[in-house]
Order: C-alpha cells, then sequence, then structure tokens
C-alpha cells in the first residue's frame, strides 16, 4: 500500500449503507475520509498528520441496482475532474454493464463480497488508475460484447465501420486477454516475464492511444475488434 491517503467520498442510496461503507474505512491510515461531498477531509485520528493526501480522490458508490437515479448519480461522480470511481452494486443487468464500462468506473464490487480488505484494495485500484471486476463480471462483459460484434458484422456496413479501427500490438493483446482471465499485473508480469512496470507501461501506453477508460474497457475493446 501506498504512503499517501487517498482521499475518499462515500454515496449510497441509503444512510445504513454508506454509514457501513464509513465504518469500513474510518480507520484505516491510508484513507482520508471525506464525510459528506464538500466537506474538509478527516483522518483517521490515530494516523491524522502521517501522510499527505494525494491530489484527487476516490469517490465509492453503493447501490443495490442501476436505476435511473442511481445511474444519473453514477454518470455525475465519473464526470469530476480528477475523481475516480469505485461501484459497490448487488446487481448489475447486461445493458447497465456496458453503460458501467463507458462510464469509466475504475472498480467494481459486488455487495456481498465487499469485505473491508476488498474495498480498501479496490479504493487504492482506483486511485492508481488501475481497476478491478468481479472475474464472473468479466465473464458476462465478454459474453456481452461477443453477442454486440456478431450483431454488428450481421448488419449494415455503417455499423462495422462504427468500429474503432486502431490496433492492438502483440504483447497489448497478450496482456489484455490475461486481464480478462481475471489476472492481476503481479500474476500478468509472472505469466509473461515482464516486469510489473512492464506492464503497467503496456497497459497506459494502450489506454492513452485508444482513449480507453479503464481495464475493464480495454477487454471491451479487445474483444468486439476480435482480439481475444
Amino acid at each position: 500500500m501506498s504512503d499517501t491517503r487517498i482521499s475518499v467520498v462515500v454515496h449510497a442510496t441509503d444512510p445504513l449503507s454508506r454509514a457501513g461503507v464509513i465504518s469500513h474505512l474510518r480507520h484505516e491510515p491510508t484513507v482520508e475520509l471525506l464525510e459528506r461531498p464538500g466537506e474538509a477531509p478527516q483522518a483517521p485520528e490515530t494516523d491524522r498528520a502521517a501522510a499527505p493526501a494525494t491530489p484527487g480522490r476516490v469517490a465509492v458508490m453503493l447501490v443495490d441496482r442501476l436505476d435511473d437515479p442511481a445511474g444519473a448519480e453514477l454518470r455525475r461522480l465519473t464526470r469530476a475532474t480528477e475523481q475516480r470511481v469505485v461501484l459497490i452494486a448487488s446487481e448489475l443487468r447486461e445493458p447497465e454493464l456496458l453503460s458501467v464500462v463507458e462510464y469509466g468506473v475504475r472498480a467494481i464490487l459486488w455487495r456481498h463480497q465487499a469485505t473491508p480488505q476488498k474495498l480498501l484494495r479496490a479504493v487504492h485500484s482506483a486511485a492508481r488508475g488501475e481497476g478491478e471486476l468481479p472475474p464472473d463480471l468479466i465473464n458476462r462483459l465478454m459474453s456481452q460484447l461477443g453477442r454486440l460484434r456478431l450483431s454488428s458484422l450481421d448488419g449494415p456496413p455503417s455499423a462495422v465501420g462504427a468500429l474503432p479501427t486502431l490496433g492492438m500490438a502483440p504483447r497489448e493483446v497478450d496482456v489484455v486477454r490475461l486481464i480478462a482471465e481475471g489476472l492481476d499485473t503481479k500474476q500478468i508480469s509472472e505469466k509473461l516475464a515482464y516486469s510489473e512496470r512492464t506492464v503497467k507501461n503496456v497497459l497506459h501506453a494502450l489506454m492513452t492511444r485508444l482513449q480507453l477508460q479503464n481495464r475493464a474497457h480495454a477487454v471491451a475493446y479487445a474483444l468486439r475488434e476480435g482480439y481475444i
């Protein structure tokens, strides 16, 4: 974990859920918690002056399902400058899944799997500009995009032409394929005999060149273009 604290603001559809997430993060020394949107951050009492806060912040949003009001709030949060979003959801239907990826959500946790350790790891991943998805969600995303790609190939030429045309280098494909299999940065580096820094640099270059929002978006692009 980093020595710098990450400013975190928690959003939820009900006060009890919000209080539960806050209770998990309140005493984490690497988290500087914003009690309410717009309030000054408060560090854990045991480590109030231990380390500087990071420039941006992470928004943790907890929902049962992504209905219209929750979707509007999620779009607002992902559009905020220098703010990265972790979504905790009870369920995501297939149409909602693609929307969440396109919005640029950095990490998704299932509510029933959101332990304090997983929540903290997701916050740190989001703050680094990386992302996390449950393996079953990656599989659903790949299946959904596979169907969309087949339907676009069967459709009019304009539908195929609307797909991105920029290509991926072989090692970019290797890295993204392993992300799709649920591997993290360390596991990918071991599998490909790259350093972790190299894996991160490959991903950064890919996402910058193709204007991809996060790892899930990279997987979506690769699948849609037939690379994986």
